[in-house]
């Protein structure tokens, strides 16, 4: 077991979370066991690093897995570009990843290392080969291989049940998609903490796209503004523009025009600052055809 590999995640986790090491180990252990634990210097008891886990907002095994894990770097840095290429709707890359990977010994023996190459097998076998079926059984197949209570979700679980709703979305099948992203909603609100702040904006973001399509107009609005609320509580300007264009979309549907240009120039100033031409020259053309017609 790595206890320095362990230590200095617990110190950088603490450290992401403004917390001291006084404040991490209160009700827990000692200050002077925690600065010996983050040193490497003892390892702390299986009952200790369960406190430490839950106050950082992380699972448990995610240390076990840290201390086991052979070439952890070379591991952190494939997640690293898979990541990217998901991120980047760059599919054709993500599939060679996971082609490349399946077989590999630090991946096949980690089970919440080959979860991450099944979600995105399943994520590729829908949008490469529009295979729903499949794509589905993968990412519960995905989900199934950390799970094992309906009590607690992981915030990667959660990401796999995401993508499944997002299958059913691009399907058409939005009462599926919603049924599903409430599911989600109900297991992100009951972690205590959340480390990628983006989750509930995705979330929130693909709910609100799925009650558009149902004709749920200002319910969409509602949990597009909860969206908003999120992304400046944490200073984040993931999703920002998409949410403002969309709460827009609803009002223009809706035939409220003035209300409609309004969210959608403030999507605007969002897409000129992050540079995307193509939001930007869309969004343009549409406020030019509304004063047109004005």
């Amino acid at each position: 077991m790595n206890f320095s590999a362990i230590g200095q995640r617990i110190r950088e986790l603490r450290k992401l979370m403004n917390l001291s090491q006084g404040e991490l180990a209160k009700g827990i252990c000692t200050q002077a066991q925690i600065s010996k634990i983050e040193k490497g210097d003892v390892y702390p008891y299986a009952s200790t690093l369960y406190l430490i886990s839950e106050r950082l907002g992380v699972d448990v095994n995610y240390f076990f897995d840290i201390g086991t894990t052979p070439r952890l770097d070379y591991v952190q840095e494939v997640l690293r570009q898979l990541t990217l290429a998901r991120r980047n709707s760059n599919y054709k890359e993500m599939e060679q990843i996971v082609k490349t990977e399946e077989k590999n010994p630090l991946f096949q023996q980690n089970n919440k290392n080959f979860q991450v190459l099944l979600w995105h097998k399943g994520i590729c076998q829908y949008m490469l080969h529009k295979d729903s079926k499949s794509a589905i059984d993968t990412l519960t197949k995905a989900i199934a291989l950390t799970h094992y209570t309906d009590k607690v979700w992981s915030e990667r679980e959660i990401e796999v049940l995401l993508s499944i709703g997002s299958v059913y979305f691009e399907e058409k099948e939005y009462k599926k998609s919603l049924k599903v992203y409430f599911e989600a909603k109900e297991y992100l609100h009951q972690l205590p903490f959340i480390n990628d702040h983006t989750l509930l904006c995705r979330l929130y973001y693909n709910i609100a796209r799925s009650l558009t399509r149902l004709e749920k107009y200002n319910d969409s609005i509602k949990y597009c503004r909860e969206a908003v609320r999120w992304c400046i509580e944490k200073d984040n300007l993931y999703l920002l523009g998409e949410l403002h264009y969309h709460i827009g979309y609803n009002y223009e549907i809706q035939g409220k025009l003035q209300k409609a240009r309004e969210c959608m120039q403030k999507s605007l100033i969002i897409f000129e600052l992050q540079e995307d031409e193509k939001y930007v020259n869309f969004i343009n053309s549409k406020i030019q055809k509304w004063q047109t017609f004005a």
